[in-house]
């Protein structure tokens, strides 16, 4: 195992996400969705400067982009995004791209349970097929309820990874996994062998070390099952406005290169564009109590 992390949680450029966390023991990033946003050879060439390599990319599911839609031209402008996702993790000399299938925040369906999920497959299945020749696993994740109706818990992940192709994945998040599943530990021995991501934060969201997630039993049972992957830290941090605020210098005052969407996105999900001081804070603690667990 080794320790990865995404990059959407702050707007910044590539250089100082890496520049940060090779510093800190860091190995590799799962790049944020966005292809339109990297110019591939450039990125590949700043990779390669830090000693850092692509582990794989996320969808960014805003809204627009959802394999459940009852609108067949956006399901199908969703999957073409998905393709090019894999292209640039593809081009990027990464191996795996975790899936969420419907839009995040969408809690309304479009149709019947059976519709929704022959949608997704099918949506699924040719996306698997642009995937396997570019050497890319497909992994799935689920979300907490209150972020999507659709796939919520390990078990449904892992149906539907079976129902797409014998080497489709699941993606598990140590964060929705502590609100959907009974037990943390039994969802990972289920997935077993299809575990192809695993992305952690704390059951607040903060960096791991900062909640009450026991991260030695979380990793003895990675372990236990023969997971050889990266733990992706996704800390997507609430913004304490409150006067007993402990961090006085959480929010980003200044917010430089950051386009109107990817702000949106940031906002929906951790409440506000944090300081520079605050975000390698996170990452510092991410480190300190995952990388001793690890090595």
């Amino acid at each position: 195992m080794h320790l990865s992390t995404h990059n959407w949680m702050r707007a910044e450029p590539l250089e100082v996400t890496l520049r940060r966390i090779k510093r800190l023991g860091y190995e590799s990033i799962e790049i944020s969705g966005e292809p339109t946003q990297y110019d591939t050879k450039t990125a590949r060439a700043l990779l390669k400067q830090y000693g850092i390599r692509c582990w794989g990319s996320v969808t960014i599911m805003v809204a627009g982009r959802n394999l459940a839609a009852g609108d067949e031209a956006l399901r199908a402008r969703t999957i073409d995004y998905m393709k090019s996702v894999v292209t640039m993790v593809k081009e990027l000399e990464g191996t795996e791209i975790s899936i969420v299938p419907a839009t995040v925040g969408k809690i309304v369906p479009d149709s019947t349970p059976e519709q929704e999920w022959k949608w997704v497959v099918q949506g699924l299945k040719e996306i698997y097929a642009h995937a396997k020749p570019c050497g890319v696993r497909l992994a799935l994740e689920p979300l907490n309820r209150f972020e999507t109706y659709f796939l919520n818990r390990a078990d449904q992940a892992l149906r539907l990874a079976e129902d797409v192709g014998p080497d489709c994945g699941v993606c598990l998040d140590v964060f929705h996994m502590n609100i959907e599943d009974v037990d943390m530990h039994d969802a990972i021995r289920k997935v077993g062998k299809r575990l192809v991501d695993v992305h952690v934060a704390e059951n607040n969201r903060m960096a791991p070390g900062m909640g009450n997630v026991d991260w030695r039993k979380f990793v003895a049972t990675l372990r236990e099952v023969g997971y050889p992957g990266a733990l992706t830290m996704e800390a997507v941090a609430p913004v304490d406005r409150t006067p007993v605020s402990p961090w006085p210098n959480q929010v980003e005052k200044n917010p430089a290169n950051t386009s109107p969407e990817q702000r949106k996105f940031i906002e929906d999900h951790g409440g506000s564009l944090l300081s520079e001081a605050f975000y390698t804070m996170l990452f510092e603690t991410a480190a300190n109590t995952l990388l001793p667990l690890i090595r």
